[in-house]
């Protein structure tokens, strides 16, 4: 990966994240490897339910326990918590496909071969942030499309001078900046995330054959360094998980509350 033409290092770059087309060029369809992981990886999470809840069991099988655990952790800990019985029934599929997407998306980035997560160039933080603000703004103008706004731009409470400066921030933050927090979030994360393994790796890669005496004892260290950085990669690609799927319920609820 980081041999140059005449067999000497290089050090990676940020062409990383845009691999060449090798499927459809100069087509709206193009695939390049990181959308042929995304195709691999969504497969992959629908044949997992599919396999583990064909065959519904009161005894479940391990499979089925296994689904069902994952099922159980978003509907229970995060819908259910956070927007109560009926509405985190309503929005659980939406939730659930957020969460189970984006962690299968994040680990694409420590699994061997594939080698970065397909979460770390825009294009899909912005589509499930796109899912997140539809429901958002869905949500809140089913429920009462002129209390929704009403709420949104001008709290309660106030002196109504102090609107002429506070609805401006209102709108600002609730449509423009958490839209974009939510994108930046996961985008950065798992960007930085996929630059320190490849460094690390890559300086192993170099100190081990290119390096000569105590170089050599350096890659051992970048060694250590980039397997500890693949556990903590691991963490982060559930937390990042986590993190969207419950800022996404966060502004449901916001948008439901009768005041806020």
């Amino acid at each position: 990966m980081f041999v140059d033409d005449n067999g000497g290092f290089h050090s990676p770059s940020l062409e990383e994240f845009f691999p060449e087309v090798f499927l459809f060029a100069g087509t709206p369809f193009a695939i390049n490897r990181i959308m042929l992981i995304r195709f691999i990886m969504t497969i992959a999470v629908v044949v997992m339910f599919w396999l583990g809840t064909r065959n519904m069991r009161l005894i479940p099988s391990r499979g089925q326990s296994l689904v069902e655990m994952g099922l159980d952790f978003v509907r229970v800990n995060i819908a259910e918590e956070m927007l109560g019985k009926v509405d985190g029934k309503r929005f659980l599929p939406i939730l659930t496909s957020i969460f189970f997407i984006i962690l299968a998306f994040n680990f694409t980035g420590i699994i061997p071969g594939f080698n970065i997560a397909a979460s770390s160039v825009v294009g899909l933080p912005l589509v499930l942030t796109a899912v997140a603000y539809v429901s958002f703004m869905y949500a809140g103008i089913k429920k009462a499309p002129i209390g929704f706004f009403r709420n949104a731009l001008l709290p309660p409470g106030l002196p109504w001078p102090l609107y002429f400066i506070v609805t401006p921030i209102e709108l600002l933050s609730t449509f423009v900046i958490r839209p974009a927090t939510l994108t930046l979030r996961l985008l950065m994360n798992m960007v930085v995330g996929h630059l320190l393994l490849v460094l690390l790796f890559a300086a192993t890669h170099f100190f081990f054959l290119e390096g000569a005496g105590f170089m050599k004892a350096l890659g051992a260290g970048t060694l250590v360094f980039g397997l500890v950085f693949t556990l903590f990669e691991i963490l982060v690609a559930v937390l990042q998980a986590y993190v969207f799927t419950v800022l996404t319920t966060v502004y449901i609820q916001l948008a439901l509350a009768e005041e806020h």
